[in-house]
């Protein structure tokens, strides 16, 4: 099938927003919040899913988003659950820090991907270009969790069973957060736990990169062999001494600048072909102010992920290895 043809047939479009959310936008844009075209390296600004919707620009839409959720039951008690995990108190931090190598302190995260909490795991150090503006921490290493979406759901976003599926996984990521920070603590080292989508504190896809879960694809998100785009992440930030995990690279990069899928099939059209400068970074990114009209309306989107050639299962490992192959022929030619 031609590209042109996927892209005429299209549901979604043409996409028009409502106008009374439109109404709530503020006068500054959200891609001059996240600083798009900006060549200096700076911290990162809120633009979108705040603790507090006012305290930013966007908050009357953030607003406007929660009161348009479907009512629906099952959906409404993720959302309940994951305000209860949200809620919970850590453990207290124990008097005495136990004593492990670096590589002992890592190879113990495998123990929550053994106990079904997470799917992947990795750690890096916490750099200041990662932590908002409005933000203080004096921990310097952030443990990076990711929870893997069921393919057979999430494929009916953005319609409100996929929602559920986003909706369950954040739910695990928050779990898995608050479970690890807990850990941490009664082994005598204190530890913050973050998970998505209010997130708060730090970014979260850039320490994800670096810990090794994989490369940032066109549709501004993660992807990697395993997983794709299906999945959701966490994080812990903490001094206890982890060994650091590798950053990993596929040729994902590559097969992106060619590949149209999730350009095509976002309604709002807010991918586009090329990486563009933001914060001091060249990097692929997606036009706020293009998406959140149909995100607000569909309580989510997440069209963009499920399409993803990567994210459909046993997929992914075939392409990395093509990609493998591929890297190899031209090495040696």
């Amino acid at each position: 099938m031609a590209i042109a043809d996927m892209a005429k047939k299209n549901p979604y479009r043409p996409f028009t927003p409502d106008p009374e959310m439109m109404a709530l936008c503020p006068d500054v844009t959200g891609n001059a919040i996240n600083g798009l075209g900006e060549e200096e390296v700076r911290r990162p600004r809120m633009v979108y899913w705040a603790p507090d919707p006012d305290d930013i620009a966007f908050g009357d839409v953030q607003k406007w988003f929660y009161r348009n959720e479907p009512p629906d039951p099952v959906l409404m008690e993720h959302r309940g659950r994951r305000r209860e995990i949200l809620d919970a108190p850590l453990p207290d931090l124990a008097p005495v820090a136990v004593d492990r190598s670096p590589e002992d302190w890592t190879a113990a995260l495998d123990a929550f991907i053994e106990a079904g909490d997470c799917e992947r795991v990795g750690v890096t150090r916490l750099r200041p270009e990662w932590v908002f503006d409005h933000h203080e921490t004096d921990f310097e290493t952030v443990i990076m969790l990711g929870v893997q979406h069921a393919y057979e759901e999430l494929k009916h976003v953005p319609e409100t069973r996929g929602g559920i599926e986003v909706t369950r996984q954040y739910c695990r990521a928050a779990a898995v957060a608050k479970k690890v920070a807990g850990w941490l603590r009664e082994q005598g080292w204190d530890a913050d736990p973050v998970t998505g989508p209010m997130v708060g504190k730090i970014l979260m896809i850039p320490p994800a990169l670096e810990a090794g879960f994989g490369e940032l694809g066109k549709h501004g998100s993660l992807i990697n062999p395993e997983f794709g785009s299906a999945f959701r992440l966490g994080a812990v930030l903490t001094n206890a001494p982890f060994a650091l995990t590798q950053k990993r690279e596929f040729g994902i990069d590559d097969f992106c600048q060619s590949c149209r899928v999730c350009e095509n099939a976002c309604p709002p059209v807010a991918i586009g072909p090329d990486k563009q400068m933001v914060r001091g970074v060249e990097r692929w990114y997606v036009d706020f102010d293009a998406c959140i009209p149909f995100f607000a309306e569909t309580s989510g989107c997440a069209i963009c992920i499920a399409v993803c050639p990567w994210s459909r299962p046993g997929v992914g490992l075939n392409l990395a290895a093509k990609l493998a192959r591929r890297a190899e022929r031209q090495e040696s030619s």
